[in-house]
């Protein structure tokens, strides 16, 4: 396990964490409407949103049996819902960079998130200088990039050499996958500068959900995986971990193939 290090101190002003609660679902705000995290408080490890259940289609590209030996890293912790999951249900070792220590704090206190431990880490460091630590390089399989300030309007961190460096963390069989707004004028430039960093052929995205997320998903291995495996492997996940995971097929778009976004 890789020690806590942070990376750098954290600015001076980070924006407030509000919290609140609606039909037995708890958010998370950053000082504004917009939703940085949710947590059904019954259901407190299941993915409430279907964005964020979206983030896990990674599992499509791995043998199930393997999922419990793979190392998970987000960068952002939100409401921590993929923290969680990947931690608690998945059984993998978890590692996650959050640069607002009110974010972890709060998640700790509100969404169930556990203390570190041998599996867990959760690090106050900036993921801008954590993907170019050389210690992390080839040690991710499952790296999920979900960084967005309290204005969300696009990516905190969203340029080709940060989705190199990104790329370089991942083993030889690891996918990353992006939480971008699809309905936006910079989703066309974000998919771009991913396929810049992993090559168009590794590049895969779904269309957007009602509220607008879209997420992309970027392979180390570019080989092609066919589609009778990708469709069993969905079933696999639909019936071990309940994410609904049989759409997830049908729904990715090869971006070297369609050239268009979603």
């Amino acid at each position: 396990m890789k020690p806590a290090r942070p990376s750098k101190s954290p600015p001076l002003e980070l924006p407030e964490v509000c919290i609140s609660e609606d039909g037995g679902v708890r958010h998370l705000h950053l000082e504004t409407p917009w939703i940085q995290g949710s947590m059904r408080i019954a259901k407190p490890i299941d993915l409430e949103l279907e964005y964020v259940q979206r983030m896990m289609a990674w599992l499509l590209f791995v043998p199930p049996d393997d999922v419990p030996q793979l190392h998970a890293m987000q960068l952002g912790l939100g409401a921590a819902a993929l923290t969680k999951f990947c931690y608690k249900r998945l059984g993998m070792r978890t590692t996650t960079i959050e640069l607002n220590p009110q974010v972890v704090a709060a998640c700790m206190r509100w969404f169930r998130l556990p203390a570190n431990d041998e599996r867990l880490q959760v690090l106050v460091a900036d993921a801008e200088l954590a993907v170019q630590d050389s210690d992390w390089h080839g040690t991710v399989d499952a790296l999920q990039v979900d960084l967005y300030d309290d204005e969300a309007a696009a990516p905190v961190l969203d340029s080709p050499d940060f989705y190199a460096h990104c790329r370089q963390m991942l083993t030889a069989q690891g996918c990353m996958t992006v939480n971008l707004f699809g309905r936006t004028a910079s989703f066309r430039r974000s998919l771009e500068h991913i396929a810049q960093a992993f090559g168009a052929d590794a590049v895969w995205h779904f269309k957007p959900t009602r509220e607008g997320n879209a997420i992309v998903l970027a392979r180390r291995d570019s080989s092609e995986v066919s589609s009778a495996l990708l469709r069993s492997r969905a079933e696999e996940i639909e019936r071990r971990w309940k994410l609904p995971a049989r759409l997830w097929p049908h729904a990715l778009q090869a971006f070297a193939t369609t050239g268009e976004t979603a």
